[in-house]
Order: C-alpha cells, then structure tokens, then sequence
C-alpha cells in the first residue's frame, strides 16, 4: 500500500526505499515493544494468548507489501531475541525462534500479497490478514508435525497454543484491517 501511495506522490525510487525502511524500522520496534509491554501486564500466558508480536507484523504486510513484508517477518523475532537475550530473558525463546521466523514470515508475506489489492480498496485488509493467520498457524502446525521427533514443541504442544492464541487471533483480525484503513484514508486525504 505505501509503494502505490508513494507512486502517486511521485516518489523517487530512494525516497521509496527510505520511507520503506523507516516504516520497516518502526513495525520491527513495535514487534519488540509491544510483547515486552504484554509480558510485563500479563505475564507469559498473556503473550500466548494475546500474541502481541504478530500485530505490527501483520500490519507491516499490508503496508510493505510481501517482500519488504517478508524482511519485517522474519526480522521481528530475530531482533527481539537478539535485544532481550542481552537482558537475560529472551523471547522468544531459543526453541520457538525458528518456528517463529517462518510463521511470521508467512504472516507478513501472504498479508503483503494483498497490499496492491489494500490500496485500491481498505476491506481487502480483512481477507489479507485472515488468510495470513490461518496461513501462519498452519505452517506452525506442520513445522511441528515434521519436526516433532527433534524438536521439544510437539504438534499436540502446538495445536494447543493455537487454541490458547484464537482469541488473540481473532482481535487481531478486526483491529489490523481498521488501523490499515484508517491509515489508507489519511494517506489518500493527504494526496486530495
């Protein structure tokens, strides 16, 4: 959605590049940010069953794109594993990055998809994200299925904390579509 706002301006393919990269810096912190704050109110179980890392994740899809999408993905974790591993606590934890990289590059990637179709038309937020988290959970799903005799998260492990996150999910999949659309609007205003 912002390369089709920015064309619009006119937009210099650098000025493309650093207001992408600024935006994909913003999500990235968020994607820190938010499940430390969620951690900290609510404790672990609050993170798994309000899932606060896939929020901006999801966001960056419809607003980046699928490429740039993908980058946010799969850096979230790795950066917030990076910072609070320096604090001693990190999250995720060791065990659950590689899943988490994968499905929050799914997340990010198939939302991203959508961002051209977001930008002719906000309501296409709704089906980008929720294609994006069933997407997600399931490739969490069958990564634990496959890796499951290596891996200490078993798909039982996981199929349950899909239930423990649905509520999250499912939040998630009515506030992302209206953040997307009310930023659409405001850009398309400041275009008018």
């Amino acid at each position: 959605m912002i390369d089709q706002v920015l064309s619009r301006h006119s937009a210099a393919l650098r000025v493309k590049i650093t207001v992408k990269t600024l935006i994909s810096v913003g999500v990235i912190a968020l994607a820190v940010l938010l499940p430390q704050l969620i951690h900290l109110a609510l404790g672990a179980p609050g993170g798994m069953q309000w899932l606060p890392m896939y929020l901006p994740v999801l966001l960056g899809g419809c607003l980046l794109g699928a490429i740039w999408g993908l980058g946010v993905g799969i850096l979230s974790p790795v950066v917030s594993f990076a910072i609070t591993s320096l604090a001693g606590d990190p999250m995720p934890a060791l065990t659950r990055l590689p899943y988490m990289i994968v499905e929050l590059a799914v997340f990010a990637a198939i939302s991203g998809l959508f961002s051209r179709k977001i930008a002719q038309n906000g309501w296409m937020a709704f089906p980008a994200v929720l294609l994006a988290e069933v997407s997600g959970r399931l490739i969490f799903l069958a990564m634990a299925a496959i890796f499951q005799s290596v891996s200490p998260l078993s798909a039982a492990l996981v199929w349950s904390q899909i239930q423990t996150g649905l509520l999250g999910l499912v939040l998630q999949a009515i506030l992302v579509p209206f953040m997307v659309m009310g930023l659409r609007l405001l850009l398309i205003k400041d275009k008018e």
